[in-house]
């Protein structure tokens, strides 16, 4: 009973906790005795860094929010390393206050280790990991700390932290893999862009006092790269700002919009070439969260619960609630997974190989194996297709540009 109640509770929490994002504050106050105190603290806003030292009994005079960037920056895969180091050590059987320690010295350069020494001061108090580490939903997410209540009420805390490791560096290398694969693309469209703008903007402008003392009418490709150039030397500080606030504006209006965020996320699938990927990735995300929560113990419908709040696409959790509803009035997943028509026909297969055999979970992480198998595969080779890709296009962008320009100087020598 307690189990559940408290997946009910952190259900509850994964929607109000999802959009909640933590930074390092830089503090300055005084305690009872009126000493001045210095200190950085992680905290959504700078009213909780207030509310946090009250309870602590200090009085705050001073707060500003750390810019640094670079090494302190807080990075994902600290959490897969603290993750590992933890499991490591409570399988070692290292008490958890003195593992909080080691393990936060190790992290000096990095936000978690501000984390850690506030999740240690309430541990330290009294309170359970799982629940310290709830007041930091922007760094431990619900998922997270379900997972660890789970452990901790089963008394297999060590064998839940193994569980977690493993899933939180699989998902980073699942998120490295695809920032690789959209990465190459994205960074040659930039200098694309960019020399093509400097041309238009610092070259072409040379060719036209040329081009005037010719006395002849210019081809209709050399005239619409004048026009261009003109236009883009005239308003280019105009478009770069409409580009900006246009993403920003789209940025912030599909935040706002569950409707919005579901079209973009379809939209996303629905990509030629990039949209396979993503599906790919999706569901190798989704079938590791389930099976590292089956594994853990939760129960079926919680767990289906709990993964359609962190599937990280709003199509998959739509279906992923749709499986639940059905799963939760008796039929049986590998059903429901087909009627939801979003799922591969081997994540289906294999969910109905585990139900017979009573290990779903195995046979989902074994689904999880292949479908991050084949985005590594399909990384690869999206990226040796891309390469020529992309030199072709920056290629015909420049070569035009330069065809355009010596065209006139062509036509001249062939009349003379």
């Amino acid at each position: 009973m307690r189990v559940a109640h408290a997946l009910q509770q952190n259900a509850m929490l994964s929607i109000t906790n999802d959009a909640v994002k933590e930074h390092l504050y830089c503090w300055e106050g005084r305690d009872r005795l009126g000493r001045t105190l210095r200190g950085q603290i992680m905290s959504p806003e700078p009213s909780h860094v207030e509310v946090q030292l009250r309870r602590q009994g200090v009085y705050l005079t001073s707060v500003r929010r750390h810019r640094a960037a670079g090494p302190f920056a807080w990075q994902r895969r600290d959490l897969a390393v603290f993750t590992r180091q933890l499991a490591t050590m409570s399988l070692a059987g290292v008490p958890l206050l003195q593992s909080l320690d080691l393990i936060g010295r190790g992290l000096k350069h990095s936000a978690l280790a501000v984390v850690l020494q506030q999740v240690r001061q309430d541990v330290a108090t009294g309170q359970q990991l799982s629940a310290a580490m709830r007041q930091h939903p922007g760094v431990f997410s619900p998922l997270y700390c379900g997972l660890l209540d789970v452990g901790e009420s089963a008394g297999v805390m060590d064998q839940t932290l193994e569980r977690l490791a493993l899933h939180e560096e699989k998902a980073l290398a699942l998120r490295s893999q695809l920032r690789s694969a959209l990465l190459y693309p994205a960074a040659v469209l930039a200098v694309a862009v960019t020399v093509v703008a400097l041309i238009l903007i610092v070259v072409v402008p040379t060719f036209e006092d040329v081009f005037a003392s010719f006395g002849a009418e210019l081809p209709p490709m050399t005239r619409m790269v004048l026009s261009l150039s003109a236009f883009m030397a005239q308003w280019w500080w105009v478009l770069l700002g409409a580009v900006f606030a246009a993403g920003f504006g789209a940025r912030a209006a599909v935040r706002r919009s569950e409707r919005l965020q579901g079209a973009a996320d379809a939209a996303v699938l629905a990509l030629p070439g990039v949209g396979a990927l993503m599906g790919r990735v999706l569901v190798a995300r989704w079938t590791r969260t389930l099976s590292t929560l089956l594994g853990a113990g939760v129960p079926l419908v919680d767990a289906l619960a709990r993964v359609a709040g962190a599937a990280g696409n709003r199509v998959f959790s739509q279906a992923t609630r749709q499986v639940q509803r059905a799963v939760s009035s008796g039929q049986r997943i590998s059903r429901a997974l087909a009627g939801a028509r979003i799922f591969p026909a081997m994540v289906v297969q294999m969910a109905a190989i585990g139900e017979e055999s009573g290990s779903l979970d195995q046979m989902l992480g074994k689904t999880a194996d292949f479908f991050e198998a084949e985005v590594d595969a399909r990384v690869k080779g999206l990226a040796s297709l891309l390469e020529p890709l992309m030199i072709v296009i920056l290629g015909l962008l420049i070569g035009g540009i330069v065809v355009a320009l010596y065209l006139p100087i062509f036509q001249l020598g062939a009349i003379a």
